[in-house]
């Protein structure tokens, strides 16, 4: 098992690369750059590269609805060659509020989107023939009767450090999960509870990997939570911090009805928490909406308290097949939590 964090994107960024930097030194294996509606995930990569030299440097997620697949290859190639083969490319659907909202662009097709996505990119990177592709949503170059009609098929004027970027896939839902067994190098599930996993996730991830190229190799799992070791109270709290983002993204990411992460939470069997926090949160009760999160998802979805405890978390991630424990660690000193971290796995 790797460790792997996320980047916390919210605020100013440099000092939060400045600890990507403190803990390579002591084990950190990747670390994962988002892209919401503020700052891009690309430019903060590149600048992870340059001041980092062993660490992966994954987007996670970039949209994909946001870029042309030409484009998404061309970035992962350019930050690949930044940091000598380093790189993680980390798609996802998103979601109709900040597509349509941010970006502009109908939420349409998003199943067939990621699965096209994916293969112009790799078809980017092998080099092996000039760019064309013939899909649902893409059509490359476009055909006759669309645009100019001047398009040409082209090939990647540089040559790729390597022949394939590792793909990760942000999924949720259960057809969408399905597609990230069949075609995806690693999977990138939010708010995971590895007791819960098999229950909601199973199925869909037996039926794509039943379909996998074997070359892929096994899938591979990025997932955890909120980092903390100490006996009493007052580390036992710092798992509330969490609280207000899950109640974010179970009660505000999407409308009724079209939320994935109340999907989720329901599906993991709190049907009533999901709907009074919703309820409160799209009310601008925001606080409510964190106070009414279940005590058992926060303490699920995180790895806080005694040494014991985040150890029994560690086995239990372990459990489900996760392969990148995905923490934040929280407290004076993340370095030596990082270190005691490496040293269980």
């Amino acid at each position: 098992m790797r460790i792997s964090m996320p980047l916390q994107y919210a605020g100013e960024p440099k000092p939060a690369v400045d600890q990507v930097a403190e803990l390579e030194k002591v084990g950190l294996d990747t670390v994962w750059v988002a892209e919401a509606y503020g700052y891009d995930s690309p430019t903060l990569m590149g600048y992870i590269a340059a001041r980092t030299e062993r660490v992966r440097i994954g987007a996670a997620i970039l949209p994909l609805y946001s870029r042309t697949p030409a484009l998404i290859a061309q970035t992962a190639a350019g930050l690949d060659y930044l940091s000598d083969g380093r790189a993680v490319l980390g798609l996802g659907a998103s979601g109709p509020q900040v597509i349509e909202g941010w970006h502009g662009v109908p939420y349409t097709k998003p199943l067939t989107r990621t699965r096209e996505v994916v293969e112009i990119c790799r078809k980017v990177w092998a080099r092996e023939e000039r760019l064309s592709y013939e899909g649902s949503v893409f059509t490359l170059p476009l055909p006759p009767g669309e645009g100019t009609g001047l398009g040409k098929p082209l090939k990647m004027i540089n040559h790729p450090v390597r022949s394939s970027v590792p793909v990760y896939l942000a999924s949720l839902g259960e057809k969408n999960v399905e597609l990230t067994a069949e075609i995806a190098d690693g999977w990138l599930p939010h708010l995971f509870i590895p007791e819960k996993a098999d229950a909601v996730w199973g199925a869909a991830l037996a039926r794509g990997a039943a379909r996998r190229d074997p070359a892929l190799g096994p899938l591979e799992i990025s997932a955890g939570g909120l980092l903390a070791i100490g006996e009493g109270e007052e580390t036992r709290r710092l798992a509330d911090f969490t609280r207000p983002m899950i109640a974010l993204y179970v009660g505000g990411m999407g409308a009724k009805g079209k939320n994935f992460y109340n999907t989720l939470a329901r599906r993991y069997g709190y049907e009533d928490a999901a709907d009074r926090i919703q309820e409160l949160y799209l009310a601008g009760r925001k606080d409510e909406a964190a106070a009414a999160v279940p005590d058992e998802m926060v303490e699920l979805t995180n790895l806080v308290g005694p040494e014991s405890h985040v150890r029994e978390r560690v086995e239990a991630f372990r459990a489900a097949g996760v392969t990148h424990l995905n923490v934040t660690p929280v407290g004076d000193d993340p370095v030596r939590l990082i270190e005691k971290l490496r040293g269980w796995l």
